[in-house]
């Protein structure tokens, strides 16, 4: 995996059955040393060439099996480990055109040996005040390309 969140590898339009682009995927890294269960994770907001795409659009995808928001706020027993990207494809007719897109996607997580005030103001979307890249609190940005 490279250094980076927001991986380059697997970065590209999705299709339906019928061979119709529905959308785009990317993958992330977890950018801490444990693994985490998916109820920890605080999902952020995904802009792609500063257009805002809304959460309901997006689902993310460990070792196979897809999840929206909502199933992973309430699953307790899903691992996402450190040595595997999770990979998000996002819904959006046509998907995206050929060339360079700019992401921008935060996310952070709960850690059970972290002080609660610490944890009490997550924000995905913003940088905290004690920045903690090791904890995911941190926005990610990446200019990536489609063929």
């Amino acid at each position: 995996m490279e250094k980076q969140v927001i991986q380059s590898v697997g970065f590209r339009n999705t299709k339906n059955d019928k061979g119709e682009i529905t959308g785009f995927q990317f993958k992330v890294r977890l950018p801490y040393y444990r693994g985490i269960f998916l109820s920890q994770i605080r999902p952020g907001t995904l802009f792609i060439n500063g257009k805002k795409i809304e959460k309901e659009q997006i689902t993310w995808i460990i070792d196979g099996e897809e999840f929206t928001n909502e199933e992973m706020a309430v699953d307790f027993h899903t691992h996402w480990s450190t040595s595997k990207p999770a990979v998000l494809k996002v819904k959006m007719a046509g998907g995206l055109a050929q060339g360079y897109h700019d992401l921008k996607y935060g996310f952070c997580f709960t850690s059970s040996y972290m002080p609660p005030i610490i944890q009490s103001n997550l924000d995905p979307d913003k940088e905290p005040f004690v920045f903690m890249p090791e904890f995911g609190h941190h926005v990610n940005e990446r200019r990536l390309l489609i063929v």
